[in-house]
C-alpha cells in the first residue's frame, strides 16, 4: 500500500466517523477539535493520522472502516502505520 491508498482509507475513515454524531463528537473532543476547526484541521497531514489512531482505538469502528472501505481490517493498521511515517530506530 503507497500513501495515497492510505490517505484513501483515511478519508473514508473520516467519513464513517463523520456519519456518527457520537463518534464524531468523541473524536473532535479528544482532539479538542471543534465544528468551527474541523475543517481547516482536515488539510494538516498530521489529520488523517489522527483519524486513523482514532479508528483503531475500537475494534467495531475499525470493522465499519473496513466495511465502508471494501477492505480487510488489518489494512485499516496498516494505512495507519504508513502515514504514521517509518520508526526510528
Amino acid at each position: 500500500m503507497d500513501r495515497a491508498a492510505a490517505e484513501g482509507i483515511a478519508a473514508t475513515a473520516l467519513g464513517v466517523v463523520a456519519g456518527d454524531p457520537q463518534r464524531l463528537g468523541l473524536f473532535m473532543a479528544l482532539s479538542g477539535l471543534g465544528p468551527e476547526t474541523l475543517r481547516a484541521a482536515a488539510a494538516e497531514p498530521a489529520f488523517l493520522l489522527a483519524v486513523l489512531d482514532f479508528v483503531i482505538g475500537d475494534d467495531d469502528l475499525v470493522m465499519a472502516v473496513a466495511r465502508a472501505a471494501e477492505i480487510a481490517p488489518e489494512r485499516v493498521v496498516a494505512a495507519r502505520d504508513i502515514l504514521a511515517g517509518p520508526t526510528p530506530g
